[in-house]
C-alpha cells in the first residue's frame, strides 16, 4: 500500500524513523513549507528552545594540503618565508587569548598529511622532532590541553582507525565533512578532482573508524559544488546509517558553497537559499528530533530566520577572538548579536562545549579516561558548560544576572512549560520527563519557573520566612563508611583530609546543650560519622544526656544511616530502635544520607551505604511511629536531572503515604575538599541556575504535600539565599552555633548566622522573619529574645582520637 506524503510528513512529525525510501519521496514530491514546518517542530521536540554554539578559537596548524579544492582559499602551496606550521609558542598564544575571552573549545584545523607531496614539510616537521602532521597534531593538542584547559575538537582529515585512537587520547572531539559521496565530483572537472582524500570512500572509511573507536564527531554536507538533491539525499542517508550504527555523529553540518576569488570556482554559482533550506529541512527529518544539525551564521548572515525555520539547533563554533580560517571573508556574527537575533526568532542561545551535552553526560562512553576530569569540571548537570565561576560554598559571588536581559517570546518549550506548571500549580504529580524539563529551563524559561514556584509559595506560606534557633552538634568524625563526597568524617582511607579524628564525650554534649540553650535556642541537631564501635545504646545514652542537661531542648538526630546502623548492633529492627530512642527524648530525625534517591549514583557516590529502598523503609518506620523528620538532596557531583527528578517523586510519593516530612531541604554538593572531586570524578557542584532551581522546582513538584522548602545559608552565602526566596523558599533552616560537616568540605560562608543576621537578611528581600520550632510552631516569647544579643561561644572540647587508636577502627 503507498504511504501518502502527508502520512509520511505526519509519521515525521511523530519522530517515526521513515526509511530511505520514504525519505526520498518526501523529498521529491512535498513543498518546501510542509518541510520546512515538519523539521521545525521535530527539532522543537528534541530540543525546545535552546540553540546552541560553542565558543572556540581557531588553531591553524598549517594551511598546506595534499589536495587541490577548486573552492578553498584556506590551503595553499609552500610560500617562499613562510613556515609550514604554527609553532608550540604561537599556538599557546592562540590558545591563551581564547582563554581570556571566556572560550571552551580549541578548534585545530589543517590539511590532509602535506607531508605526502611537500619536501619543506617534511623538513620542518623533521626538525620540529615529529615524523607526521599527525603526530605534531596530537602533540600540540595535549600542549594545549595541559597548558590552557581548551577541550580540543580536531579536524585533521583522512584518518586510519590507528590515528583516531591516537587523536582520541587528546581530544573530545574529532570531524570530518563528507561533503559528497558522488564519485562524480572526483572526476577529472569535478570539484574535487586531484584531492584523493576528497573521495568518498575514504572518508566514509575515517567515519567508520570514529564510530567503532567511540569518538564523538562532526560530519556534514557542502552543498553547492555541483551535486544534485538526489546525491546530497544519498549522503544524508549514509551519515544516518553510520549514527545508528555507532550513535557517534554528535552534529551534522550543512555548509553552502562561497565563491572565492583566486579558485578555479571563482565563477560558479552559490546555492540559493531555498537549497540550503531544503537540505537542513531533509536532514532534519532523516535524523529526527535528537540530531544536532548546524548551519554556520557567518555564511548566511542575513537568513538566520530561515535557517532556524528549518529545523537547526546550532551554530556551530562561533569564535571572540580568531577569524573563521576556512571562510575568512565571512565574519563570525558577534554573540550579543548572535543572541539578539537568535532571541527573536523564539530560541534561547546556550553555549555548549566540543563535546554536546548528551556526550558529556555519558563520559565513560565517549571520552578518554584522561579528559573526562576537564570535562566533568567544566560542565553542568545537563552537559552544557559551567559559565561562571560561582561553586556552593565558595567565596566567589553568584551571578549578578542570572536571567539573561536578551528579550524573548518562547514557544516550543514555552508552551510546553507552561503546561506542565499548570499542572504543578493544580498538585498534579509531575513525572520524571516534566520535572527534568523543568531542570532544562534557561534564560527567560528559569525566570518563568522561579516566578511560578514564587507565586505557590505566597499562596501557600505566605511572607513570613522561618528559622530555628539551633545548635549543631556533631559528636564524632570517625566512620567506617567510605561516602565519596564527604570531606568530613575521618577513617582509615581518609587520615589526610582536613581536622583530625575526634569524638565528644556526654559531658560536653551536655555543656554544648545548656550553652545553646542559654543562647535562644529550641533544638539541638546531631549527627555524625559512623563509628565502628558506637551502638544503638550509644545513640540513646546521646539522647538522654541532653534531656538530663535541657529537658526542654528538642533533639533533632540522628539519619536514617545512623538509625539502620544502630538497630544492626542491637539485632532490633529499625522501628525497635526508634521507639527506645523516642523514650529516650528523640524528638525527629533530619532527612540526610539520602543523598540522591536513585541507586544508579549512590552506586558512585555512597556504595557501602543504605540503598534507596533502606532509606525510605527508614523513613517511614520513623512516620509510623509519630516522628517527623526532614527530606533532602545532595546533588550536582555525578547525578543529572533525571535522577533528581527520581529523588523527588520519591520524595512525593512518601510523602502521600505518611505526611511525615516537615520540610525539603536542597544540599548543593560542596566539592573542595570532596574526595570524589580531589580524584576528579566529580563536577564542582551545581551551578548557581541549578541551585536555584533546585528549590523552585522542588516547591513545584512537591506541592501540595510538602509546604517547606529550605535553603542553607552555609551552601548558598547570602546571596544566593536572597535569589532562593525569590525562587520558592520559605525556609532559612537553622542558626546553626557549630557548622562543621560543609565546613570540612571546604565552604566559607561561617559556622553560625546568629537571629540578628537571619532578620537582616530576610528583611532584605521584603518578607518578615519568624522563629519557629523544629517541627514549625511558633516560639515563645522568652525563647524568641534570648537569641538575640548572644555572648560568645565558649570554646568547645573535641576529644581527640589516635591516629594508633585509628588504625584499629574497623
Amino acid at each position: 500500500m503507498t504511504i501518502t506524503i502527508g502520512a509520511s510528513l505526519d509519521q515525521a512529525r511523530a519522530d517515526h524513523r521513515l526509511d530511505d525510501e520514504a525519505v526520498r519521496r518526501l523529498a521529491a514530491q512535498a513543498n518546501l513549507r510542509d518541510l520546512t514546518e515538519t523539521a521545525s517542530a521535530l527539532r522543537d521536540a528534541g530540543h525546545g528552545d535552546v540553540v546552541s554554539y560553542s565558543r572556540k578559537v581557531f588553531i591553524p596548524l598549517t594551511k598546506l594540503c595534499r589536495d587541490v579544492c577548486h573552492y578553498c582559499t584556506f590551503a595553499h602551496p609552500p610560500r617562499k618565508g613562510e613556515r609550514a606550521f604554527l609553532t608550540p609558542d604561537e599556538i599557546l598564544e592562540i590558545a591563551r587569548q581564547g582563554v581570556a575571552a571566556g572560550c571552551k573549545e580549541a578548534l585545530f584545523t589543517l590539511g590532509d598529511k602535506p607531508e605526502l607531496r611537500y619536501r619543506v614539510v617534511r623538513e620542518e616537521l623533521a626538525r620540529l622532532g615529529y615524523e607526521t602532521t599527525l603526530d605534531y597534531l596530537r602533540a600540540m593538542s595535549a600542549l594545549v590541553l595541559a597548558e590552557t584547559g581548551l577541550l580540543p575538537h580536531l579536524n585533521p582529515g583522512v584518518l586510519t582507525a590507528s590515528d583516531v585512537a591516537a587523536l582520541r587520547q587528546v581530544s573530545v572531539s574529532q570531524g570530518i565533512m563528507i561533503e559528497t559521496v558522488s564519485e562524480r565530483l572526483s572526476q577529472r572537472g569535478g570539484p574535487h578532482f586531484g584531492s584523493p582524500d576528497k573521495h568518498p570512500a575514504p572518508r566514509l572509511e575515517t567515519l567508520r573508524n570514529a564510530g567503532e573507536a567511540a569518538v564523538p564527531f562532526t560530519s556534514g554536507l557542502l552543498i553547492g559544488i555541483g551535486e544534485t538533491r538526489a546525491e546530497r539525499l544519498d549522503a544524508i542517508l549514509e551519515l544516518r546509517r553510520l549514527h545508528e550504527r555507532h550513535g557517534h555523529l554528535q552534529e551534522i553540518i550543512i555548509q553552502p558553497f562561497r565563491a572565492k576569488p583566486g579558485t578555479r570556482m571563482s565563477d560558479a554559482p552559490e546555492p540559493a537559499t531555498d537549497e540550503l533550506v531544503w537540505t537542513l529541512a531533509m536532514t532534519r527529518i532523516a535524523l529526527g528530533s535528537e540530531a544536532n544539525i548546524q548551519a554556520p551564521p557567518n555564511l548566511s548572515p542575513d537568513g538566520l530566520s530561515v535557517l532556524l525555520e528549518a529545523g537547526i539547533n546550532d551554530w556551530g563554533g562561533v569564535s571572540p577572538v580568531t577569524p573563521d580560517h576556512v571562510n575568512p571573508e565571512a565574519p563570525w556574527p558577534h554573540l550579543d548579536d548572535l543572541a539578539r537575533r537568535t532571541a527573536a526568532n523564539g530560541k534561547i542561545l546556550t553555549e555548549r562545549c566540543a563535546l554536546y551535552p548528551a556526550y558529556a553526560r555519558n563520559l565513560d562512553r565517549w571520552v578518554d579516561p584522561a579528559l573526562r576530569t576537564q570535562v566533568l569540571r567544566m560542565v553542568d548537570g545537563q552537559g552544557f558548560p559551567r559559565i561562571d565561576d560561582w561553586t556552593p560554598g565558595a567565596d566567589a559571588p553568584p551571578p549578578t544576572q542570572p536571567v539573561p536581559a536578551v528579550p524573548v517570546m518562547t514557544r516550543s518549550g514555552g508552551d510546553e512549560v507552561g503546561r506542565i506548571l499548570g499542572r504543578a500549580r493544580d498538585g498534579e504529580r509531575l513525572d520524571e520527563a516534566e520535572i527534568a524539563r523543568l531542570f532544562e529551563a534557561r534564560g527567560p524559561e528559569f525566570a518563568r519557573v522561579c516566578a511560578a514556584a514564587d507565586s505557590l509559595r505566597h499562596e501557600t506560606c505566605g511572607e513570613h520566612v522561618t528559622y530555628v534557633v539551633n545548635r549543631n552538634i556533631n559528636y564524632t568524625n570517625v566512620c567506617y563508611f567510605g561516602c565519596q563526597f564527604c570531606a568530613f568524617s575521618k577513617g582509615k582511607q581518609n587520615e589526610h583530609l582536613r581536622g583530625e579524628p575526634y569524638q565528644v564525650t556526654l559531658e560536653e554534649i551536655q555543656r554544648r546543650t545548656v550553652e545553646a540553650w542559654e543562647r535562644g535556642a529550641t533544638e539541638v541537631c546531631m549527627q555524625g560519622g559512623i563509628h565502628p564501635r558506637y551502638t544503638g545504646e550509644t545513640y540513646i545514652d546521646i539522647c538522654r544526656a541532653v534531656k538530663q542537661a535541657v529537658p526542654e531542648m528538642h533533639i533533632h538526630a540522628f539519619s536514617p544511616l545512623e538509625v539502620w546502623q544502630g538497630a544492626r548492633t542491637l539485632n532490633q529492627s529499625v522501628s525497635e530502635l526508634l521507639e527506645r530512642l523516642v523514650e529516650a527524648g528523640l524528638g525527629s530525625l533530619p532527612g540526610t544520607a539520602a543523598e540522591v534517591l536513585d541507586d544508579e549514583v549512590r552506586q558512585v557516590l555512597c556504595p557501602d551505604k543504605i540503598g534507596t529502598d533502606a532509606w525510605i523503609e527508614g523513613m517511614e518506620a520513623a512516620h509510623g511511629l509519630g516522628l517527623k523528620t526532614t527530606s533532602t538532596i545532595m546533588f550536582g557531583h555525578v547525578d543529572g536531572y533525571h535522577n533528581w527528578a527520581r529523588h523527588l517523586l520519591r520524595l512525593r510519593d512518601l510523602q502521600a503515604r505518611t505526611g511525615g516530612f516537615t520540610e525539603f531541604v536542597p544540599l548543593p554538593f560542596v566539592a573542595m575538599e570532596a574526595p570524589l572531586y580531589l580524584k576528579g570524578r566529580a563536577r564542582r557542584g551545581p551551578t548557581f541556575r541549578e541551585c536555584v532551581l533546585m528549590h523552585a522546582v522542588g516547591r513545584l513538584a512537591l506541592h501540595p504535600l510538602i509546604a517547606n522548602i529550605q535553603v542553607s545559608w552555609v551552601k548558598m552565602g547570602p546571596e544566593g539565599v536572597r535569589t532562593c526566596l525569590q525562587a520558592g523558599a520559605n525556609d532559612l533552616g537553622g542558626t546553626l552555633m557549630n557548622e562543621s560537616i560543609t565546613s570540612s568540605a571546604g565552604a566559607r560562608h561561617g559556622q553560625e548566622m546568629p537571629p540578628e543576621r537571619m532578620d537582616e537578611l530576610i528583611r532584605s528581600v521584603g518578607r518578615t522573619p519568624a522563629h519557629r520550632t523544629t517541627l514549625y510552631a511558633p516560639v515563645s516569647e522568652e525563647r524568641r529574645m534570648a537569641g538575640y544579643g548572644a555572648r560568645p561561644l565558649e570554646a568547645w572540647i573535641n576529644t581527640p582520637v589516635a591516629r594508633r587508636r585509628m588504625r584499629q577502627l574497623g
